[in-house]
């Protein structure tokens, strides 16, 4: 490829991926924090980038690393947890969960209060034309780098630098105190804050995408590592731009009038717009939502079906799309609360795991004659145990029992509490790694060569 068409392919990936990232969720997180983080923006605005950007991007760059997606990555902690893992986190963040939330967020934010209109009938009839968006968009895998990266995003972030403009020409910041937990520690508060996002998660599941969008495009080279530079270089970009964005988001929530009386995000938002230009800023604010929504959920269903499809080559990619739209569909007309319920837990189950199995990959290179088969085991194995046993306490299940065992650790209360022994355990597997025979390794998944339709 030319160098100008390798440019234009990869400029295509990041903002693909930036928009993958950028749901409605993390288009509300950075105002709440500016405006609770008062005069200690700076460290905490830092700190919620340090695991809300940069965390997503090194998963990203570790899925590329060990394959093309997390059924590469996660199969070096042994056969079960290489397929029960990757299934759990596509099914938790796709269809089952955050897929269908992208249709609520998107009609309680920007379509009933901009046409006043909130009913049981208002609500499934937006939601089919939704997903009548949504399927179109990811229906066919070809291409779908074209309809998010070259004309979805480019038209999300021209409404977005105009609201904030608006905003930050027309408001000052407010100079108040920070609320107490930013007042304290504002850099360790923004860094639990941007891990709550979880969008570590999210990002094992849009490596088949990105790769396979970069692949159609013809970005490769025999040994495959052009897909993997491309891949790399997208998902850094990517980070790049969501770090500017939320900067200038939490910027925006720190100019909002009487910052203490908002508890979330999209109130400020809201109000800044509507302060700002009128009925059109809502309209505006609105527009801004609808676009970041569709594309995450574009996003979502695309790496979903590309996943089944890889792992269950006889039903089509497009079969797999159809049925998880119609599974979203439904879920977002008929109990997203109730799928929340147990959504939660599994999501914040899975996250764990999930970093640990990315700091050992990330590792794995500095051992190069040496398989890291018991940092793997130990190290995983040991965030899924504890990960299961907080998760339990936090639905109920022998809550007493498991806090008196779990709640020694340092940063327990702020869902931190693994990261010490599980720390402790990969420091084991290395030394068990480095003084054993080395294990023979996985043999490789068979891969079937996929015709894009």
């Amino acid at each position: 490829m030319q160098s100008t068409a390798v440019f234009a392919t990869l400029t295509t990936a990041t903002l693909m991926l930036f928009s993958m990232f950028f749901g409605a969720g993390n288009l509300i997180f950075p105002p709440i924090l500016g405006a609770q983080a008062g005069t200690h923006f700076a460290p905490a605005i830092l700190g919620f980038l340090a695991a809300g950007v940069a965390l997503p991007v090194v998963s990203m760059i570790a899925v590329v690393i060990s394959g093309e997606d997390v059924l590469d990555l996660s199969r070096q902690a042994g056969r079960f947890f290489g397929v029960v893992f990757p299934v759990l986190i596509y099914l938790s963040i796709g269809a089952f969960y955050a897929v269908p939330r992208t249709a609520v967020v998107s009609y309680s934010t920007a379509f009933s209060p901009v046409f006043g209109v909130d009913s049981r009938a208002a609500t499934v009839a937006f939601s089919a034309v939704y997903f009548v968006v949504v399927w179109l968009m990811c229906y066919r895998e070809t291409g779908l780098i074209d309809r998010i990266g070259k004309w979805l995003t480019p038209v999300l972030l021209i409404l977005l630098v105009l609201m904030v403009v608006m905003a930050l020409r027309q408001l000052d910041p407010t100079g108040v105190a920070a609320a107490e937990k930013f007042a304290e520690h504002p850099g360790p508060t923004g860094l639990i804050e941007g891990y709550l996002t979880m969008d570590s998660v999210a990002a094992l599941a849009f490596g088949i995408v990105v790769i396979s969008a970069l692949r159609e495009k013809g970005l490769g080279s025999p040994d495959g590592m052009g897909l993997k530079r491309g891949a790399i270089i997208a998902a850094v970009g990517a980070g790049v731009l969501l770090g500017a964005v939320y900067i200038a988001l939490g910027m925006v929530g720190r100019v909002v009038p009487n910052p203490e009386q908002y508890e979330d995000g999209a109130a400020i938002l809201t109000d800044i717009a509507y302060v700002t230009m009128g009925q059109p800023g809502r309209v505006l604010f609105g527009m801004v939502v609808l676009l970041a929504c569709i594309g995450t959920a574009a996003g979502l269903i695309g790496s979903t079906s590309g996943f089944f499809h890889r792992l269950l080559p006889a039903v089509s990619y497009q079969q797999w799309v159809l049925v998880f739209t119609l599974i979203s569909f439904a879920v977002s007309t008929v109990g997203l609360q109730s799928v929340l319920a147990i959504a939660g837990p599994i999501i914040g189950f899975l996250y764990p795991p999930a970093i640990t199995l990315v700091a050992i990959t990330l590792l794995a290179p500095l051992w190069k004659s040496r398989r890291l088969f018991y940092t793997f085991r130990l190290g995983v194995w040991g965030a899924v145990v504890w990960s299961l046993l907080a998760s339990l306490s936090s639905v109920g299940v022998a809550s007493e029992s498991i806090e008196r065992l779990l709640g020694w650790a340092p940063m327990h209360e702020q869902q931190l509490g693994w990261v010490l022994p599980v720390l402790a355990l990969i420091i084991v597997g290395l030394i068990l790694d480095s003084v054993l025979p080395p294990r023979r390794p996985l043999p490789a998944p068979v891969r079937e060569t996929v015709v894009p339709a």
